[in-house]
């Protein structure tokens, strides 16, 4: 009897509860697959800002560097004083004559180009002996960090020449050789050179003394193109400098004072590069960088709208994208 009355006490659980704490699970999980997804979709948002944000910043502060050394041509002060010895009809000749800074309009929805050129460093001093005008041989500071191949500034406060290093060793022994010949590309080969026209060889346009100073020199091109990992990326001198970069827009600030005239050192207006009336008086750039994210996606609802420069653009996909400007004086034109 009293086992029966035990059976008679206990009980399972029934059908309907069974539903009932299914039911119950399935909407606890739901909200916790709810708080995953929108805990990840969050860190993939927040990760792409980051990055964007990290890109954006290290463009602008590289080119804004860049731009503000453009146009230095030691004391020679302006380019018209300066004589390019380079050979042009060599494999990466660069004409500096054509001033400091320039740049290519893509035209509406591509990136620009920009242009840089000038010299850059703190210099080295020429020393004795100085010339004859003809020599092949200049002197400068030995244990410095020149080598073949570079293309240099020799200037002094009066005028200035542009050539290529010829021999192998200038920076262990101070002698820097300007020949001509194959030994470097784009060489050394100016046929009008005021100094000695139509002798072709190892001459400068002057003697230059103790007040002269040797810089490197250089062209830096700016561009946007497709990476390496087939993403958009911003390129400096025809190597990838920084992915994720999908737009670059340039405009030029022009000081329009009278011809001939000191000028006010203020820009009236900025205007893309074709439609610049003289880059030689352009004095201020302003840049427009546009990062976007790896991912497609992130954007909640329609595609982003932005403003580049004052344009509006309305993107073709889910992606984000931030938008990062600033306008840098050129100091050596102020």
């Amino acid at each position: 009897m009293n086992v029966k009355s035990s059976r008679k006490k206990q009980s399972g659980v029934s059908l309907i509860e069974v539903m009932i704490a299914m039911l119950l699970g399935i909407f606890l999980l739901g909200s916790v697959v709810q708080f995953f997804v929108s805990s990840r979709q969050s860190n993939r948002v927040h990760e792409a800002t980051s990055r964007m944000q990290e890109t954006g910043r290290m463009a602008l502060e590289i080119m804004a560097r860049d731009i503000r050394m453009a146009d230095f041509w030691g004391c020679a002060g302006d380019i018209s004083n300066v004589v390019n010895n380079l050979n042009s009809a060599g494999s990466g000749y660069v004409d500096f004559q054509t001033g400091g800074v320039g740049g290519i309009e893509g035209g509406a929805g591509v990136p620009d180009t920009l242009i840089l050129r000038g010299g850059f460093g703190t210099g080295l001093m020429v020393e004795p002996p100085y010339g004859p005008q003809a020599s092949a041989n200049v002197k400068v500071t030995a244990a410095n960090d020149l080598q073949q191949g570079d293309i240099v500034l020799l200037s002094d406060c009066t005028q200035g020449d542009i050539f290529q290093i010829s021999n192998s060793n200038p920076g262990g022994t101070g002698t820097v050789v300007h020949n001509t010949g194959s030994t470097t590309q784009p060489g050394n080969y100016n046929a009008t050179n005021p100094g000695c026209p139509g002798m072709n060889a190892h001459c400068l346009s002057k003697v230059y003394g103790a007040d002269a100073n040797m810089f490197a020199v250089q062209e830096i091109t700016y561009s946007v193109a497709t990476g390496s990992e087939g993403e958009p990326a911003l390129f400096r001198n025809g190597a990838e400098f920084l992915d994720g970069v999908e737009d670059l827009q340039i405009l030029f600030g022009e000081d329009s004072s009278a011809a001939g005239s000191a000028g006010e050192g203020i820009a009236n207006y900025f205007v893309p590069a074709d439609q610049v009336a003289d880059m030689e008086k352009v004095i201020g750039i302003r840049i427009a960088v546009v990062a976007r994210s790896n991912h497609d996606n992130l954007v909640k609802g329609n595609a982003q709208s932005y403003a580049v420069l004052g344009a509006s653009v309305n993107a073709s996909d889910r992606r984000i994208r931030r938008v990062y400007e600033t306008t840098v004086n050129i100091r050596n034109r102020q």
